[in-house]
């Protein structure tokens, strides 16, 4: 059985929560009071920028109950390549693929369905969600997922555990055109470090009276002195709506890093707030957007400080063809506690057509003295004098602007590593191809990591050898 986006009932909800402890049911509940009486868009100063009504509730599906889903070829092909590594695959609501290797096991790493997760460790999920309480009302989309979650995956580092190789979870949508609500919890306890990497797909665009949604809240707990990184690479279809909602608790000396690449989907609307809430606790947000055709970016960072000496960092850049086009909005928020705070936001665009279309909107809100915080907002066309040097040096036009595109995403992908950057240029490289958007070992991931780790051992050779950086 299914419903619509714009007709589902808290009756309805309820069938999903079936099962569930009381305590989550009743945060459903909570939950989807809010989402039945907030407009789309909350704050009146983005509505006129926002392209959130290109969702249509009405063609949203969602089934009301977990079916299992049949893996197309080339999302087999995908998993043979990762099952070797842990992590888990879920296709629409079924969240039955998951596997973790017996190294990361032995450690007391746990990667479950976040379905098993509530009901083997209800106890630890529910003390985290109390110590860090959610409000519903900042956005209507925040509260649908927190109320209409079927899927999921848990991931737990234990203290002091260092998980060496990346975590890897597998998002797609399902081939009979329904829609999906995810809820991702990692926890990475004190002294801990890890890497989670999430890839997000959807079929082929299904009927036209048919709209499909991935709805996603993701919540990461980082504990006293752990780093947690946490990479996106957004790969959908050219007709699918992507709605994200992340929070990361950062408290003392503790770190969340956030990567993104986001490249596929008519709509990708997407939220990150990281709120340092201990001393010296830091919080990053690297976003990398590359639209085409007539795709929508809407982007929302925000850096919440209320812990002495933390530190803070968004930088976001866009690169747009055709009539595509990117929204940035972000805030700097320091309490009267952030004494000490180093804050830094930036939003910049280039624009490859003269269709395309970008706005910033970065903010600041300080309630303390003895900070540091700034932002910065940039638009605009690619420079006319630089496509013609690089032609008069052997380049062709495409060539030129694909040489200048590199130069300007450099200095972002340069902070994520080798393997990261070489799956981000990889998806780069399809995309000016119009090749699908999806990570493969092929010849061409191979020569792309290669020369992304060749880069890192000289950049490391340098730094290590001449006098002046030691």
């Amino acid at each position: 059985m299914s419903v619509t986006l714009d007709s589902i009932s808290d009756s309805q909800v309820g069938t999903m929560s079936s099962g569930e402890p009381a305590w989550l049911v009743e945060a459903r509940k909570q939950a989807f009071s809010k989402f039945s009486e907030l407009p789309s868009e909350v704050s009146q100063l983005y509505s006129k920028y926002s392209d959130v009504n290109r969702i249509k509730p009405k063609n949203v599906q969602l089934k009301l109950s977990a079916t299992s889903q049949q893996i197309n070829k080339d999302l087999a092909d995908r998993l043979k390549e990762i099952e070797k590594e842990s992590g888990a695959m879920i296709i629409g609501n079924d969240s039955s693929r998951v596997f973790l290797q017996q190294n990361v096991a032995k450690q007391g790493v746990l990667v479950s369905s976040i379905k098993d997760a509530v009901q083997k460790h209800g106890d630890l999920i529910k003390a985290h969600m109390e110590a860090n309480k959610l409000n519903y009302g900042e956005d209507k989309f925040l509260a649908f997922e927190s109320a209409a979650f079927q899927t999921g995956v848990f991931v737990y580092i234990p203290r002091n555990v260092v998980v060496e190789e990346p975590i890897r979870i597998i998002n797609s949508l399902a081939d009979d055109g329904s829609s999906a609500v995810s809820r991702n919890i990692f926890v990475a306890e004190t002294g801990s470090k890890a890497t989670i990497v999430q890839e997000v797909y959807a079929p082929a665009k299904p009927a036209p009276e048919v709209q499909q949604a991935y709805f996603e809240l993701m919540e990461s707990w980082v504990k006293p002195n752990a780093h947690l990184e946490a990479v996106t690479l957004q790969a959908t279809g050219p007709e699918t709506i992507c709605v994200s909602n992340r929070k990361a608790f950062v408290e003392r000396d503790g770190k969340m890093s956030w990567y993104v690449g986001l490249f596929g989907g008519l709509l990708s609307r997407y939220r990150t707030d990281s709120l340092m809430k201990g001393q010296g606790a830091t919080g990053e947000d690297i976003e990398i957007i590359f639209g085409s055709n007539n795709q929508s970016f809407d982007v929302t960072s925000n850096l919440f400080h209320s812990g002495q000496f933390s530190r803070g960092k968004v930088q976001v850049k866009s690169v747009l063809k055709d009539t595509s086009k990117s929204l940035f909005k972000g805030m700097i928020k320091i309490d009267k506690d952030g004494k000490g705070t180093e804050s830094y936001l930036s939003g910049h665009a280039i624009l490859l057509d003269r269709g395309a279309k970008s706005d910033s909107i970065p903010g600041l809100e300080i309630e303390t003295n003895e900070v540091r915080a700034t932002h910065s907002a940039s638009v605009a066309q690619m420079d006319e004098n630089q496509i013609y040097y690089l032609c008069t040096r052997g380049l062709s036009r495409e060539g030129a602007k694909r040489e200048i595109v590199s130069g300007f995403l450099e200095p972002l992908s340069r902070k994520m590593g080798p393997t990261i950057r070489a799956w981000i240029n990889y998806l780069i490289e399809n995309k000016w191809q119009g090749k699908p958007l999806m990570l493969k070992t092929d010849e061409a991931m191979e020569q792309i990591l290669e020369v992304e780790k060749s880069r890192y051992r000289e950049t490391k050779d340098l730094f290590e050898k001449h006098y002046k950086y030691r």
